[in-house]
């Protein structure tokens, strides 16, 4: 069991939400319960798979809950790209969401392949 308050890929993940939130706050309201819970959803998953995985009693418990993060993440990416075509996100925050989004794919990437290099 590890505490995921204490890993890198969760911090971020928490930040990640913030992001989202942020990025979202200002989207036409017919969007509130489209794109916007979507977003928020997805961000939300991410943290919450890790540290759901975190609780498990086995690495490869927790690196099944990993990919669920990592498969989050990719969803708030491509959403992020589909609000900036929809120009509801601007090109610039678009970019820094899909920016945070690789970053912790990369990193879930990273652990998923330490927690399985037994397997």
């Amino acid at each position: 069991m590890t505490d995921f308050k204490q890993l890198r890929v969760g911090r971020l993940a928490r930040e990640l939400v913030i992001q989202a939130y942020q990025a979202t706050a200002n989207f036409p309201a017919q969007e509130r319960y489209g794109l916007v819970s979507q977003m928020r959803r997805a961000a939300i998953s991410v943290g919450s798979n890790i540290a759901e995985g975190a609780g498990r009693n086995t690495d490869r418990e927790f690196a099944r809950f990993l990919r669920l993060a990592r498969g989050s993440a990719h969803e708030l990416e491509f959403q992020a790209l589909a609000a900036s075509d929809l120009g509801f996100l601007g090109e610039k925050d678009a970019a820094e969401l899909r920016d945070r989004t690789g970053q912790l794919s990369r990193m879930l990437n990273m652990l998923i392949r330490h927690l399985t290099r037994n397997d």
